[in-house]
């Protein structure tokens, strides 16, 4: 298969202005993603952008880079746009949405991803967490995978839901939803030109637009969770991981 990995990046954000620019361990934290995406060595990496200064210092880094519109409302339609600039022939055949603040994933759970889509009936595939810390099954900042086992070892899910809310009940593990997406080209150009749907707005989630067209995600289990660098707080803790990776 032909593999695009696109990098999502706004550069505003309201609670880390800049976010994409910012330092860690000397160099801008869109380049970190990238360097993660490369090292996966799973296809053609591109970053997907608003902003020229973005832009310029992933190219600064050998990485390819496109400026899109400014007013996405989503990873989703960034990429989607950018995909038609960097592929406009069509012969990407699988697209890796790898959002621009996971400065720390692991280059192994990229590649993770692509697993679910081994099944020809799988149109989205997403990667999980089982979820070890009590506080986290509250909390609603940690988005909970409601699924079935494909797998006799467990190791993937069938998603039926995604929800904030502590999901399902009664005894077994609960998943936390980790936010990068592989999509069949097909299936990323149908969920884009979706409307949002009505449980995507309550409980702000938009994989739920996909589930509710009736399409299928499957999410393959992986050991860890990946820093997502939302407050100064967490920018701090991705510059110590990436100092003490070196």
């Amino acid at each position: 298969m032909t593999i695009l990995i696109l990098i999502p990046a706004r550069i505003d954000s309201t609670r880390l202005p800049g976010k994409p620019l910012a330092d860690i361990a000397g160099k801008p934290m869109i380049a970190q993603v990238a360097a993660r995406a490369l090292e996966s060595k799973v296809g053609r990496v591109i970053v997907a952008t608003d902003s020229e200064k973005v832009a310029e210092a992933a190219r600064a880094e050998g990485v390819e880079a496109i400026v899109t519109k400014g007013n996405h409302q989503s990873g989703s339609d960034r990429i989607f746009e950018a995909l038609q600039t960097a592929d406009p022939e069509g012969k990407a055949e699988i697209i890796i949405n790898l959002q621009g603040d996971l400065p720390t994933i692991p280059p192994e759970d990229v590649r993770a991803v692509l697993r679910p889509l081994e099944k020809p009936d799988v149109d989205i595939a997403t990667l999980g967490v089982e979820i070890t810390e009590e506080e986290e099954k509250t909390n609603p900042n940690v988005v909970k995978i409601v699924g079935v086992p494909v797998t006799d070892s467990g190791e993937r899910l069938r998603a039926l839901y995604f929800t904030r809310a502590t999901a399902p009940w009664g005894d077994g593990p609960l998943y936390h939803h980790v936010g990068i997406y592989a999509y069949r080209r097909a299936a990323l150009e149908k969920f884009v030109s979706l409307p949002a749907g009505t449980l995507e707005k309550r409980e702000r989630l938009e994989q739920l637009r996909a589930l509710e067209a009736g399409m299928r995600i499957d999410a393959e289990i992986v050991q860890s969770v990946p820093l997502g660098v939302d407050t100064p707080e967490d920018l701090e803790k991705a510059r110590q991981m990436l100092a003490k990776k070196g």
